[in-house]
């Protein structure tokens, strides 16, 4: 069994946006929701939804990636707002790191994407093949941000494909992991692979993945 979930909200999945069904279904089966994804491209009501969903839900934890590079009011938004918004309501909006995205090539399709605007915002989240895919050391980058992390999406990256299973990859997760764990990590460390790797049509095989997953974070961060 896992601690609980990472809800990623969807608008293509309506359920995940009802604070109501969620809180019943998470009551229903004993299954916490420990952290809330933002829908991807938010404006400041979509957060503010997410915020809803925590409140209704006990989540502690947002997590919202960075505005589009011409979005600057949201930008704006969440620069001057969050803080606010954290003190008010006691939870945590933590910024994630970008995908490696451009615009022809050479502009940036998003903002606030780099350690230092993650430091900024006080509040980070690390997605771990995020950084690989840019050729990032991910050592490094937890040693920018650990100060300022709240949350850790994990998963592998091999060759030039990202969230794969935690053992087939280039990734250090072995020592990442015991070093969250030596320095007393407070946050949750959720399992971000894509579904494809996991084999979801076959329950059984998915069940085993899972777990083996689970094991191998549960084995380094001792």
């Amino acid at each position: 069994e896992f601690d609980g979930i990472d809800l990623a909200m969807d608008k293509k999945d309506l359920d995940t946006l009802d604070p109501d069904y969620i809180a019943k279904l998470s009551a229903s089966t004993g299954v916490s929701v420990l952290a809330i994804q933002a829908i991807d491209n938010a404006k400041k009501e979509d957060v503010e939804e997410a915020i809803k969903m925590a409140k209704k839900t006990g989540a502690r934890v947002i997590i919202v990636q960075a505005p589009k590079i011409l979005d600057r009011e949201y930008a704006n938004w969440l620069k001057k707002e969050v803080p606010n918004i954290r003190k008010k309501e006691n939870i945590s909006i933590a910024l994630e790191n970008a995908p490696n995205k451009m615009w022809l090539g050479f502009i940036p399709e998003r903002a606030m994407n780099n350690m230092n605007e993650l430091k900024k915002f006080k509040h980070a989240c690390l997605d771990t093949a995020r950084i690989a895919e840019k050729k990032e050391d991910i050592m490094y980058a937890y040693g920018s941000l650990q100060k300022f992390l709240v949350h850790v999406h994990i998963s592998n990256f091999y060759r030039t494909k990202g969230y794969q299973l935690l053992t087939k990859g280039s990734l250090p997760l072995e020592s990442f992991l015991s070093k969250l764990a030596n320095d007393g990590f407070k946050g949750a460390v959720s399992l971000k692979i894509n579904p494809k790797y996991l084999n979801v049509r076959d329950q059984e095989e998915m069940e085993k993945l899972l777990k083996k997953s689970k094991d191998f974070i549960l084995k380094y961060a001792k």
